[in-house]
């Protein structure tokens, strides 16, 4: 069964949602002995030692939560914990408590928190609080004030897809109004899965009457219901029944006209009416409209929307647990259910008087059951299907001959395998690029919602206009879905040049739940040449990739309305096609855009907007496919400014950073360099740069060469630093070079050497009677006065260099081709 840690759990009710899913509580954490003691009562852990008693910042309770830990997966032959959830106290950070004041150290809770995340690494996590919550000023780990949003971001990014959303309750399934922050994080391993998979189902929200309308009124102060101990009207001082008996629902009973029947007090024989700061004070709640929310303090009037719509009470036990979608087996006191039934009217009021107040503040300060259930169903789900790997998937392609298109439309129409959303989604992906490209790869989830969680956020919208260029089988779609469900209407309009992914597309739609507000519409026409008679909020997608080489008509055409004409690569069209079209692009594209020569004008058409984020996937963007990929997210409707700052996230180094767009789009650089830093710019300042132009002749092959010969011909592993070496079996001659273009370069002096494809630079000069192949490049330097040395081309080898050319390269692993871009950073020292 899967597993979880709760950290702050109080007496247990939301994490019972867990239980009921049938989850296995490993530990356990609340400071309150009598909370921790509920949670006991029903049997919430697998073991006695799992109940924690303490607080989470002492080091002697994370110890006991590591060991426990350490343990369990030891004695179950596990590897891992699936889920930490954590409900820090929300005191310092809710608008409805007038006492707070500045506690920065009480939301060290919260860190606690995001450390012990961190620390433990599950697969899922989930952190629960008030709406003012990810706001709120915390001492972060680094010592530094700041918001727990970016705490999170911080320290939790570089390993998980992080999801939050201020919701309320009410329309996910609750039977009450409870406006919170749900935080949910998936680990970056779980390929298909993403934070939105596990989001609870919006919901039609109930009535009050709905909820608790049948349970039988209670006239009589003190009154218990004979079959229900919980079910009670629980007493008050009896002149202030005078206040609420004549207010109709949604009144208060500040509405009264006669002032002895206002809330007051009497000081020295004259009536002072008592405040009413929030509003919502004696006030008679409605049948006809959702449940208030539960605050702690729900045993008196005076509180928070209390009052029962037709009795003169408060709330009884069994109505907030109603409310709060608390099961009626959950267990508050060690006798069942029957024997508190079954005691007389003394015992049950002496009960009650004992343990009325912790079970209506355990209820106040809970996560509805309800809430976390959905949640929990949700990971079960993903935790125990069937892990299809995508060798599985390729032998059901090529076992069903799906590559012919009406036999995968078929396959999906019918899914007798009963395969899943995700995994119909990868055989379409597979399949249409093997039909397509003759090559088999796909775009994960996970990359997917990488890209659109930071599309706008849906409550600036009420209605919203979404294209997806070349939509293919439609990858972005169930997130974009999820995302935008709660928008008033939502128009998204799908174009692709391939019909028959058009007809696979509206095929796998009818496999998951549109939501009501969401219109697609289908165009079959080429995204480049189409004429749009609108501006859309948002186009978000994949373009292809790929040069147009021999159709030159189709080339033209293209770059008919394009201001970078010095490349033949799609994606760059369809950047630009998108910036006109759009007033928010976000767009999977070569990693190439950051820094190749042939993009340097796409880059500066990108670099006049305000751009939101930088992703770098290196090779994990497609799977299948060695490929490096980025992804941006820019408002095309805003310019770039001096202070815009671009959060750059990397799936290299496992990280997130912000950073000023100026600093890494400096133009005292040739291109973008998302990866600059501290240590970056104090190289930077010990080199001259921009002393050499590069070439690199790839004309001559393994057919030009021979064994012997008068001319010879290097390649990348004869150079070491400063001097060449010699390889029996792979050196290799030439006798003539006045056919290749490398020739112009034999015998001339101060050329230096450079392999082409490597994070290890190394540097020689170019010896008598030798030219190179295509794995060198050939550095030339640009002013015959500058004065190269060995101790110059010695410093390219040092470990040093080689940390800065990484950064300077942004971590590339293919795209490494020495050209007049990134000959640059060859620099020489300058003079002490």
């Amino acid at each position: 069964m899967p597993t979880y840690i709760s950290l702050f759990s109080g007496a247990g009710v939301g994490c019972y949602g867990f239980k009921l899913e049938n989850f296995n509580c490993i530990s356990t954490v609340e400071i309150l002995k009598k909370r921790l003691s509920i949670q006991m009562l029903n049997n919430k852990c697998l073991f006695e030692s799992g109940y924690i008693c303490g607080d989470i910042r002492n080091t002697d309770i994370k110890d006991r939560l590591k060991n426990n830990l350490k343990n369990f997966l030891k004695n179950s032959n596990r590897k891992e914990l699936d889920v930490l959830i954590a409900t820090p106290p929300c005191q310092g950070m809710s608008v409805a408590n007038h006492k707070k004041k500045h506690e920065k150290s009480r939301n060290s809770l919260v860190v606690e928190s995001i450390t012990l995340t961190k620390k433990f690494l599950p697969r899922f996590f989930i952190f629960e609080n008030v709406s003012s919550f990810l706001n709120t000023i915390c001492t972060d780990v680094d010592g530094k004030d700041k918001k727990i949003s970016k705490a999170i971001q911080g320290n939790l990014s570089g390993n998980y897809n992080i999801f939050s959303k201020i919701i309320n309750f009410k329309n996910y399934g609750n039977n009450s109004s409870r406006t919170r922050t749900i935080v949910i994080g998936v680990r970056k391993d779980q390929q298909n899965i993403t934070p939105f998979d596990l989001f609870p189902d919006m919901q039609k929200e109930k009535k009050l009457y709905d909820v608790i309308g049948k349970l039988p009124s209670l006239k009589i102060m003190g009154e218990i219901l004979k079959e229900d101990i919980y079910h009670q009207f629980k007493k008050y001082t009896p002149h202030m029944r005078n206040w609420i008996s004549g207010i109709k629902e949604g009144e208060s009973a500040f509405d009264n006209a006669d002032e002895n029947k206002i809330p007051h007090r009497i000081v020295n024989g004259k009536i002072v009416i008592n405040q009413n700061k929030n509003g919502d004070k004696y006030k008679r709640q409605s049948f006809n409209k959702v449940a208030p929310c539960i605050h702690t303090r729900n045993d008196i009037l005076s509180s928070q929307n209390t009052i029962h719509p037709k009795d003169d009470r408060v709330f009884s036990i069994r109505e907030v647990m109603k409310m709060m979608t608390i099961p009626k087996k959950f267990r508050w006191g060690h006798q069942s259910k029957d024997e508190l039934n079954n005691l007389s009217l003394i015992e049950k009021q002496l009960y009650l008087k004992k343990e009325e107040m912790n079970i209506r503040q355990s209820i106040g300060e809970a996560v509805p059951t309800k809430i976390f259930q959905q949640i929990a169903n949700k990971i079960k789900k993903q935790i125990l299907k069937k892990n299809i790997t995508k060798k599985d998937v390729l032998s059901i392609v090529d076992d069903n001959d799906l590559k012919q298109n009406d036999h995968l439309k078929l396959f999906i129409e019918s899914n007798e395998l009963k395969l899943d959303y995700t995994t119909l989604l990868t055989i379409a992906e597979l399949s249409n690029s093997k039909r397509i490209q003759n090559s088999a790869y796909y775009t994960t989830q996970n990359i997917v919602y990488s890209i659109v969680k930071r599309l706008p956020d849906s409550k600036n919208y009420k209605n919203l206009s979404i294209l997806e260029p070349s939509v293919g089988i439609g990858a972005f779609l169930p997130l974009l879905l999820k995302k935008y469900e709660d928008v008033n209407s939502v128009t998204i309009d799908v174009i692709d040049v391939d019909s028959n992914s058009i007809e696979l597309l509206k095929i796998m739609l009818k496999k998951i739940k549109i939501p009501h507000n969401i219109k697609i519409n289908f165009l079959n026409d080429d995204f480049l040449t189409h004429k749009f008679n609108k501006k859309y909020d948002i186009v978000v997608g994949n373009p292809p990739f790929g040069k147009i080489i021999k159709n030159k008509k189709k080339l033209s055409k293209y770059t008919t309305e394009t201001e970078n004409k010095k490349t033949n690569n799609i994606f760059s069209f369809f950047i630009e096609k998108s910036l006109k079209v759009g007033k928010a692009v976000a767009l999977i594209v070569p990693k190439s855009l950051l820094s190749s020569p042939e993009f340097n004008k796409t880059r500066e058409i990108l670099s006049k907007y305000n751009i939101k984020c930088l992703i770098d996937y290196g090779e994990k963007g497609f799977s299948g496919v060695k490929i490096e990929t980025i992804s941006f997210v820019l408002d095309a409707a805003k310019k770039s400014n001096s202070e815009n700052m671009i959060e750059v996230e990397s799936y290299i180094t496992n990280n997130i950073k912000t950073k000023k767009q100026k600093y890494i789009f400096d133009k005292n650089f040739p291109y973008w360099l998302i990866y600059r830093n501290h240590f970056f710019d104090s190289i930077s300042n010990k080199l001259i740069f921009n002393i050499f132009m590069s070439f690199r002749d790839r004309q001559i092959t393994k057919k030009h060469t021979t064994n012997i010969g008068k001319i010879r011909v290097l390649k990348s592993r004869n150079i070491k630093s400063n001097k060449i070496i010699n390889i029996p079996d792979y050196d290799c001659f030439v006798n003539d070079v006045d056919n290749f273009s490398v020739g112009k370069f034999l015998n001339k002096p101060d050329l230096v050497l450079i392999p082409n494809l490597t994070y290890n630079p190394r540097a020689c000069f170019l010896p008598k009677n030798s030219i190179t192949d295509g794995s060198l490049a050939i550095l030339s330097p640009k002013d015959n006065k500058i004065n190269i040395t060995n101790k110059d081309l010695d410093y390219f080898n040092t470990d040093e260099f080689s940390k800065f050319y990484s950064i300077a390269r942004n971590r590339g692993t293919r795209s490494l081709n020495i050209d007049n871009n990134s000959v640059f950073y060859f620099g020489k020292l300058k003079q002490p």
